[in-house]
């Protein structure tokens, strides 16, 4: 056995048949001997002698059998995102593909994002897409905090606009502002509480709507309460989805602190009065994220571009069909 001081030895990838690799992908994807020879076309037999192989070459039983069925081992879980990225860099290093002509192209790009985001992101990107790129497709997908670096690691995703890490990015990652937001608060139109302006006393005196994408902790504007040594506000409810909230506020006499583009969207069509904070609540950042790897790509290259363009080509259009009204400051 290997003491923890001694150097792995290294693999002679000589004598490796890469169809084991690829066998070996699909073992680890399914946990299932059957359904890892029909996703690779082989039989099930073949298939076994592969897993037996693999066992002896990797000195480690890799599935093993529990009460549901086959288990992965510690080791065969080390080795799930590795294989499945180089296997992918390997494909499209043997492929061949013609130069990146967005006016040509045909492929779909994945972007992971929130909705409040992908509000802010998906009109600029349709209207150049349409303009640029007629076929590129985009798919949206929905993504927490904590998962976006696995996706884009695994290559699940080519790119993530969230709120720049409160951690440091995981190794491998790159990213890049795109905007810095602020906040508003916004009541309807109407409210009987609240009339040319949003004084302290007024806000901490209403209900609250916190948009809370995990269902708990607090926002913002709880934080900055406290550090003011401020009495806590009522949250009176906490909503998932960015979107939502803006239309609760239309039909309640709630308060909703958000992101100043988000109410842009919102402000003229449904009839929101829209004041700045009554305390000063910090900013944040947005940036994309993507994986080194695609650094050097022209394809990712221009995605990234086009993101950037994308969000600013949304707030022109924003501003240029909607007029925000704002109270006068308290």
């Amino acid at each position: 056995m290997r003491r923890a001081h001694e150097t792995p030895a290294e693999v002679d990838l000589s004598g490796i048949n890469l169809n084991l690799m690829v066998a070996l992908d699909a073992l680890l994807q399914e946990a299932h001997v059957t359904r890892a020879a029909a996703r690779v076309g082989i039989t099930q037999s073949a298939m076994s002698h592969a897993l037996a192989q693999l066992r002896e070459l990797l000195g480690d039983a890799l599935l093993i059998r529990g009460r549901g069925g086959m288990m992965l081992t510690p080791r065969a879980e080390q080795l799930c995102a590795p294989l499945k990225r180089g296997l992918a860099e390997l494909r499209r290093a043997l492929r061949h593909e013609p130069p990146f002509e967005p006016a040509t192209a045909s492929r779909r790009f994945t972007v992971a994002t929130r909705d409040y985001f992908g509000s802010v992101l998906l009109p600029g990107a349709l209207e150049l897409l349409g303009r640029e790129a007629p076929g590129v497709d985009l798919v949206v997908q929905h993504v927490e905090d904590n998962t976006y670096p696995e996706l884009l690691e695994r290559g699940e995703v080519d790119l993530a606009v969230i709120v720049t890490p409160k951690v440091e990015a995981s190794p491998g990652l790159r990213q890049r502002k795109l905007f810095t937001e602020d906040f508003v608060c916004v009541v309807r139109k109407d409210h009987p509480a609240v009339r040319r302006k949003l004084d302290l006393h007024t806000y901490l005196e209403l209900s609250h709507i916190l948009i809370s994408p995990r269902g708990d902790g607090v926002g913002a504007v709880d934080r900055t309460l406290a550090q003011r040594g401020l009495p806590p506000r009522r949250i009176a409810l906490r909503v998932p989805y960015f979107l939502i909230a803006p239309l609760v506020v239309t039909r309640s006499d709630y308060v909703l602190t958000a992101p100043r583009r988000l109410i842009a969207a919102f402000s003229e069509e449904y009839a929101l009065q829209v004041f700045p904070p009554p305390l000063p609540v910090p900013p944040f950042n947005i940036v994309e994220v993507w994986h080194e790897r695609f650094d050097g790509d022209p394809a990712h290259q221009w995605l990234r571009g086009l993101v950037a363009r994308a969000v600013n080509t949304g707030s022109e259009n924003t501003r240029s069909s909607r007029r925000v009204r704002r109270a006068p400051a308290s």
